[in-house]
């Protein structure tokens, strides 16, 4: 049984990927450090799965405790969630999101360079295009500079593992997601954002559960059909499931170059008024909303071609955005 860590694999993506990775055999350990999730997300993965990943509380900007860690363990492959992941948050605290993501980037993968550990799978996302020319989005799409800090962290960071692989002959896969929600069908686990929600669905949710009094749409001016931005919102475990793809391909050594991108979403774009109508629609609750001035760092549209990861990873995403959008209310609701 093959022992793959994850990093930060008590937040929203990284639990629903240790409960897919546990389902599929594979040994789990986790590093997180608990600043943007909660220690008891690992009883209820060992709820849904029966098996308890082994966890550690570490951060990984200490060097020497990742040190330490990997004398201890013998790692086939590493999946690389744990960043800070706010654009909103990013362009107001620029420094903390670079020490933040980039260093612990750095460090991890000098460990793999040190012990020949060649599988890494890096949580990237499709803020790498910024507003792409054309739509869908394939993955020739140019990289553009980026529209916030933390954007900018998941440029570098694809830039420091093509570079590390090219040189150290690591293999890697980035996924290049779009916008995760939802929740596990179990209900267990989902996304529970410490304080102020940064993401449209958990504060929606959180406004129709009466947490908050209402929603902030950021601009009605954008040149989409009804002036909302557009974006390609893909069920969580679906997401997980990718990594189980893009993992067993790397393991099986069926990767035709050392740095792989793929574009994960479902292809679909929604724009924030359609979720509104449609998470109104599957909840049955009316949602109060105002809209106010657009965001720094937003762009008008985003959703994915999908056809390389279809194609190459034998993976797509199955879950409609009215199933995903009722799980996460279904999970606000146990909150």
């Amino acid at each position: 049984m093959k022992k793959i860590l994850v990093t930060g694999g008590l937040g929203f993506i990284g639990s629903h990927t240790v409960v897919e990775l546990q389902n599929r055999g594979f040994q789990v350990v986790i590093i997180d450090n608990l600043s943007n999730s909660k220690r008891d997300v690992l009883d209820r993965i060992t709820e849904i799965t029966t098996v308890t990943p082994e966890f550690h509380q570490l951060d990984l900007r200490n060097r020497k405790d990742i040190c330490t860690f990997f004398d201890k363990n013998k790692i086939a492959g590493v999946i690389h969630f744990a960043a800070y992941k706010a654009v909103g948050e990013s362009v107001h605290q620029p420094l903390d999101y670079y020490e933040n993501n980039i260093t612990s980037l750095v460090y991890l993968l000098q460990e793999m360079k040190t012990r020949n550990i060649d599988n890494f799978i890096f949580s990237s996302s499709c803020t790498v295009y910024g507003q792409a020319e054309e739509l869908p989005i394939t993955e020739d799409a140019p990289v553009k500079p980026a529209e916030s800090p933390y954007g900018n962290t998941k440029q570098i960071g694809e830039e420091i593992i093509a570079e590390s692989c090219e040189a150290y002959g690591i293999k890697a896969i980035a996924l290049r997601y779009f916008n995760p929600i939802g929740a596990h069908d179990s209900i267990k686990i989902g996304e529970l954002p410490l304080g102020i929600p940064q993401n449209l669905i958990p504060y929606i949710t959180q406004t129709a559960a009466g947490i908050r009094k209402e929603l902030s749409i950021y601009g009605n001016d954008y040149p989409t059909p009804d002036g909302t931005a557009i974006r390609d919102y893909i069920h969580v475990v679906d997401l997980a499931k990718a990594h189980i793809a893009a993992l067993e391909r790397l393991l099986g050594n069926k990767n035709q170059t050392p740095f792989e991108f793929f574009n994960v979403g479902t292809g679909i774009g929604a724009s924030v008024l359609e979720v509104v109508a449609c998470f109104e629609k599957v909840s049955r609750q009316k949602l109060p909303y105002t809209i106010v001035e657009r965001r720094t760092g937003d762009i008008t549209a985003a959703y994915a071609d999908t056809n390389k990861a279809n194609k190459e990873l034998d993976w797509k995403a199955e879950k409609t955005l009215e199933e995903a959008l009722l799980s996460a209310w279904k999970w606000q609701q146990t909150q």
